[in-house]
């Protein structure tokens, strides 16, 4: 079992910068990540044997992965965390089996998963999320299909849609739940971002050029299989989401990427004990934090969107923010130093977050979206509990979501929650007399973390390894 100052889970632009910036303060620090390299979803690296995409976000993955290769940072990355305690010792499983470490502190910086409110048909092969359609398009450069319909809300509409044409597809429409207006609002916060604004001017002239339709104020009421394709049906909504009179539009594709918003990834701080509440604007659930990230509990930071959804830019402002401070608090070297950093760091986050949180209001869950699911809709796709079963058992007295799972399994399943929970908690709140988040709560995390297997856990070890005692004398 090796020991090191600091623990930083999660390699995106939020870990990355965390544990660089303890390292620089003198701490051994190590970096965990599941994926083969750093650069979480924003900065994602292209997987080996695929060419280079270029752009921005290429670059400044690049530049990210070369400085952390500089740095003093010990890496595990293809490490999946499937369980920390509340000593700060790390149980992983990677390449080489199962593995153990410990930390005097830690960072969590697990970033985001993404929202989908569910409609009839979500759960269709050839439905994906905005996120997933990422992935295919930085790393794996391939397009979510030939012809794609990009639903939702965000930025990543316009970053999957323009993509998708950059690399050859076809978008047959995009429906945004957001309305012209929202998107003019957000536009004093971009002009602190020029970089920001430049790109999504960009992504949206490529949509314009390639005669995309765009249907603002409209969401996805149902997607069924038709032949070899995919028909979605698209109803107008008003602010809150929720569907109203008006035209239907029938669009057919191959695919169809969706996306409500980012939640934050808070398994690791709920699993240890610390305090959360619930911020509709911040995406969801987060731990409760200083400005620098320290949590209720002792040597415990978080960074980056787990904090609230800010965007990279600030996360990994954030990320040096959380780092600084858990060099502070273990006594590192130059203390005066390390808190001019830190005054410098949050002066830099609360400018990169204003633009990202203008973002984040784009994708805010809303309450008139949630209320038009349908009884029959799956909403915990791993157990298949439909909004119905949501109802009935609070009818029966489930009134928080922890007695929720017992009742029904929801959030049971793999994803334990990460899909459903935040659906699922909204959908008990809207029954609550004062609709209150707080009040229906949250999943409680549980180890494992992440599905593991026992073979991971085993390695090697098979029947003839165990000992056997002799038989006791009769």
């Amino acid at each position: 079992m090796s020991e090191f100052d600091v623990a930083v889970l999660g390699g995106g632009p939020a870990g990355a910068h965390a544990a660089m910036a303890a390292a620089a303060a003198g701490l051994s620090v190590a970096l965990f990540d599941e994926n083969p390299a750093a650069g979480g979803q924003v900065y994602r690296a292209p997987v080996e044997g695929a060419a280079a995409s270029g752009g921005a976000d290429q670059e400044a993955g690049n530049t990210l992965r070369r400085e952390l290769a500089a740095s003093g940072v010990t890496t595990f990355f293809g490490h999946s965390v499937w369980a920390v305690t509340g000593d700060y010792r790390i149980d992983a499983t990677g390449p080489h089996g199962a593995a153990h470490y410990t930390a005097r502190a830690l960072i969590a910086a697990a970033g985001t998963t993404e929202r989908v409110v569910p409609f009839e048909g979500w759960t269709t092969p050839g439905v994906i999320g905005l996120a997933a359609a990422t992935i295919l398009l930085k790393s794996q450069h391939m397009l979510p299909g030939q012809s794609t319909l990009v639903a939702g809300c965000g930025p990543l509409l316009a970053a999957v849609a323009a993509k998708t044409i950059e690399g050859g597809g076809r978008v047959e429409a995009i429906a945004d739940l957001a309305g012209i207006g929202d998107w003019l609002r957000t536009v004093p916060a971009l002009l602190a971002r020029p970089d920001l604004l430049r790109q999504g001017l960009r992504w949206w002239n490529t949509i314009r050029r390639a005669g995309t339709r765009r249907y603002a104020r409209h969401t996805i009421v149902r997607v069924e299989a038709a032949g070899a394709q995919l028909r979605a049906t698209l109803a107008p909504c008003d602010a809150s989401g929720r569907p109203v009179e008006g035209k239907r539009k029938t669009v057919m594709a191959d695919c169809v990427a969706v996306g409500h918003g980012l939640t934050p990834s808070t398994e690791v701080t709920r699993l240890l004990r610390a305090q959360h509440r619930y911020s509709r604007e911040a995406g969801g659930w987060i731990a409760v934090a200083d400005q620098d990230g320290r949590t209720s509990r002792p040597r415990l930071y978080v960074a980056g969107d787990g904090a609230g959804i800010a965007g990279a830019a600030a996360a990994a402002k954030h990320g040096t923010l959380a780092g600084l401070a858990c060099a502070l608090d273990l006594g590192a070297q130059a203390p005066a130093r390390l808190q001019s950093l830190v005054e410098t760091a949050r002066d830099e986050f609360l400018q990169a977050a204003r633009a990202g949180h203008a973002m984040a209001n784009l994708m805010a869950l809303r309450p008139g979206h949630v209320d038009s699911i349908g009884p029959s809709t799956i909403v915990c796709r791993c157990e298949d509990v439909t909004r119905a079963e949501i109802d009935a058992a609070f009818d029966s007295g489930a009134h928080d979501v922890n007695q929720l799972k017992a009742w029904t399994r929801c959030g049971m399943g793999p994803c334990q929650g990460r899909t459903c929970g935040d659906i699922a908690g909204e959908l008990l709140a809207r029954h609550a007399a004062d609709a209150s988040r707080e009040r229906v709560g949250c999943f409680s995390a549980r180890t494992p973390l992440r599905p593991v297997t026992v073979e991971a856990l085993s390695g090697d070890y098979t029947y003839d390894s165990i000992p056997i005692p002799k038989a006791a004398p009769l």
